[in-house]
């Protein structure tokens, strides 16, 4: 399913946090959002959500949801949110359980989600048992249990230290590659930006407009080989170019606010 902006803009009193965006995220495609702080790209992944009214603009969509599909949209958020007296099969049926499926239904679902997400071990841990990294991947499991039109994600491993961030970027590829579910990925992170990325949007300094979209050419399970390593260093030197002296002003005006 396609997720359409349609000249969206967005204001917070006398603040404008956008300014007439329009981007067609197409169908099983990651989009990744980058900019500077305070650009708008949290902001506008809410209101393609459905979490927030724009100020002016609409969000469409267009083609059919997957079968099985219960939540046209669905996010992932950099706080785990785990209820810590539910276990991470419990966790993970949560999302299911004002839905009208049977026992045996939410079951089959629920353990091809924690074995699509290498949870299967640790369905009866409870999330104080779990590194940072596990209860990530129950909250990712928890989002795609209830096989989402479009993905929704914000910041997703911003809280995660190098090596877990590395692994999980590793297994997020290997789930879209299957999933083919469409995608918007918010992130300051522009080794993310180009691992995980069909395409980057580039936002500017506020008010957040378009600045660039940059379409990332190597296939994404290929981006770990080392023949591609020039063209991704030229990606990401492409990317900085086009944020860094906005980035430079938003975070001047960040220690002065």
């Amino acid at each position: 399913m396609d997720l359409i902006v349609e000249s969206v803009s967005h204001s917070y009193g006398e603040v404008t946090a956008l300014s007439d965006v329009s981007v067609t995220v197409r169908d099983g495609e990651t989009l990744v959002l980058i900019g500077p702080s305070g650009c708008g790209k949290s902001t506008l992944l809410g209101i393609m959500g459905g979490v927030l009214a724009p100020s002016a603009g609409r969000i469409l969509t267009r083609g059919r949801a997957p079968e099985g599909c219960l939540n046209p949209l669905t996010y992932v958020f950099q706080d785990f949110a785990l209820l810590p007296w539910r276990t991470v099969e419990g966790n993970v049926m949560l999302a299911l359980e004002h839905h009208p499926l049977s026992a045996a239904e939410r079951r089959r679902r629920v353990a091809a989600v924690l074995d699509l997400t290498g949870l299967t071990d640790f369905a009866s841990a409870f999330p104080k048992q779990l590194s940072g990294g596990m209860r990530q991947r129950v909250g990712i499991a928890r989002a795609i249990v209830v096989r989402p039109a479009v993905l929704l994600l914000d910041e997703p491993l911003s809280a995660l230290d190098a090596q877990t961030r590395e692994l999980l970027m590793e297994e997020m590829i290997a789930i879209w590659t299957r999933e083919r579910t469409t995608s918007v990925y918010v992130t300051h992170n522009l080794v993310e930006a180009i691992r995980l990325a069909d395409r980057v949007l580039v936002l500017s300094r506020r008010p957040g407009r378009i600045k660039r979209m940059v379409e990332i050419g190597v296939p994404r399970p290929e981006r770990a080989a080392p023949e591609h390593a020039a063209e991704l260093a030229r990606l990401h030197d492409e990317l900085w170019s086009l944020i860094r002296e906005e980035a430079r002003l938003a975070d001047r005006e960040i220690q002065h606010a």
